[in-house]
């Protein structure tokens, strides 16, 4: 961390998660009679609203003046605060992050009162047989959760106030209730994403998805042509029904994405599978880590090395800052890294902030930066099961025996994956860990050891070698 990060931290907890602060934040997030006080004071600070309670108007000052603070530690005007605040993601976010700072005080990196994302995975049931499947997908589980019991869990993420819900599978299209489950997720505020392999998005398919409420598209896409593509997920003829599953998707009007899991098989096609992105009129192509769980442990051999890896952020970045065609991302955590190591600036979440890492922009990805398993985001698994990332699969409760928030803030492993304090290799030592911090599902698939260092990191290139050789490893890679 640099010097100017180091100086501006405890200028933050001072503001912010002094204990009369964080006093304050517990009362502003305490509900009563008048429904949710934190969103009622947030309502207040945006303009005096007639028919709240004094607690609710007080509460409204005590935001204010926080927001106030807040936006000139993190370089953040206030009225790009207000403007976002209108926006129902923006204003669910805020009341997460002040709801976190109330019971945990001001964390590095930031631990939220709940997960802004949710990623279901609906089911197990699935029309495809991917290489890399990190479920092993292909039938429905004997007691996934019912119609009722997820309208119910939907209700539960939306009062814990989880921002976004992004179903995937197996094939979420494939289960019939999967509509009538995502609109209620809409209907409760929750932002809903699909995550599919596209070959069953007809236009009826298309306009029932834009009907149930769902925005956001994100389909696989894992080679630049068909034989490519169906090698890996299985099925022949599974490009060409994805393709025109994408094309419809672009026609509805979804901000669509372009899901690729990078490996040696393909790696040499992502600039193929960018432009092919760019011709269909996408919005993001996002390279996902490949991660050996699942049936994707048989093709550990095909991962890419750090410095391929390194190679594959440097060019998203340059497609990214070029413009002109669809953004161009990277599930791993390093892309911080490489980007400040490049180009002084780092991407904030998903989202490259161009201005100089130092100060406050980088005050700000030491916050919500890195791996965000168990600390951002979490999964549900079809049948109830909680875990802290889709590709780790360490089950630390149920929603049918625990409420999700006891699971959130009660789970060991959970709190384990908080604590940047316990890495090991040169991610413990690393500078950029609150930024990074590496993959912490590589870890544990590689090492079984949720806090073991991510061996794609350039970093780490002596674990790298050493699974190479198949030494010290749950699962090494042993080159095809």
């Amino acid at each position: 961390m640099t010097d100017d990060r180091i100086h501006a931290l405890p200028a933050v907890r001072r503001r912010l998660g002094n204990p009369v602060a964080r006093a304050l934040l517990r009362f502003v997030a305490r509900d009563d009679d008048c429904g949710n006080r934190l969103a009622n004071a947030i309502r207040y600070y945006l303009g005096p609203t007639e028919g709240l309670c004094w607690k609710c108007r007080l509460a409204g000052r005590m935001v204010g003046h926080t927001l106030h603070r807040s936006s000139d530690l993190f370089g953040v005007s206030e009225d790009d605060i207000k403007s976002g605040l209108r926006e129902t993601v923006f204003l669910r976010g805020l009341q997460n992050v002040l709801a976190g700072i109330a019971r945990y005080g001001v964390t590095v990196p930031q631990v939220v009162n709940a997960p802004f994302m949710v990623v279901w995975d609906f089911t197990h049931r699935c029309n495809l047989r991917c290489a890399h499947c990190y479920q092993d997908a292909q039938k429905a589980l004997p007691h996934e959760l019912d119609t009722d019991e997820a309208k119910h869990l939907i209700e539960e993420l939306a009062d814990a106030g989880v921002v976004v819900i992004a179903f995937s599978g197996g094939e979420p299209l494939m289960r019939k209730n999967f509509f009538e489950v995502a609109a209620h997720a809409c209907r409760n505020d929750i932002y809903v994403a699909l995550a599919t392999n596209g070959t069953l998005i007809t236009p009826e398919m298309a306009g029932r998805i834009r009907d149930a409420g769902i925005e956001y598209v994100e389909i696989s896409v894992d080679g630049k042509d068909a034989e490519s593509h169906d090698a890996v997920r299985g099925i022949p003829g599974a490009f060409d029904r994805t393709i025109v599953g994408i094309r419809n998707s672009v026609a509805e009007g979804f901000y669509t994405c372009i899901a690729t899991t990078v490996t040696r098989a393909n790696y040499a096609e992502v600039p193929d599978i960018y432009s092919l992105a760019s011709d269909l009129g996408v919005n993001r192509l996002m390279c996902f880590n490949f991660i050996p769980t699942g049936r994707g442990v048989e093709m550990a051999g095909l991962d890419i090395s750090p410095e391929e890896r390194r190679d594959l952020m440097r060019y998203l970045m340059a497609r990214t800052r070029e413009g002109g065609g669809p953004e161009a991302l990277s599930t791993a955590p390093q892309v911080a890294s490489v980007a400040l190591a490049d180009e002084g600036g780092v991407p904030v979440g998903h989202f490259y902030a161009g201005e100089a890492i130092e100060g406050k922009t980088g005050l700000l990805a030491d916050f919500i930066g890195g791996c965000g398993a168990g600390r951002l985001y979490c999964s549900i698994e079809p049948e109830g099961n909680v875990q802290p990332c889709v590709f780790m699969p360490i089950t630390v409760g149920n929603v049918r025996d625990t409420p999700f928030l006891d699971i959130w803030h009660s789970s060991e492993v959970l709190q384990g994956l908080r604590d940047r304090s316990l890495l090991s290799g040169a991610c413990a030592g690393c500078s950029n860990k609150y930024i990074c911090g590496g993959c912490r599902a590589r870890g544990w698939a590689y090492f079984g050891d949720i806090h073991a260092p991510d061996p794609g990191c350039v970093n780490n290139r002596d674990y790298w070698e050493a699974l190479l050789e198949g030494e010290g490893a749950a699962v090494p890679v042993r080159p095809r």
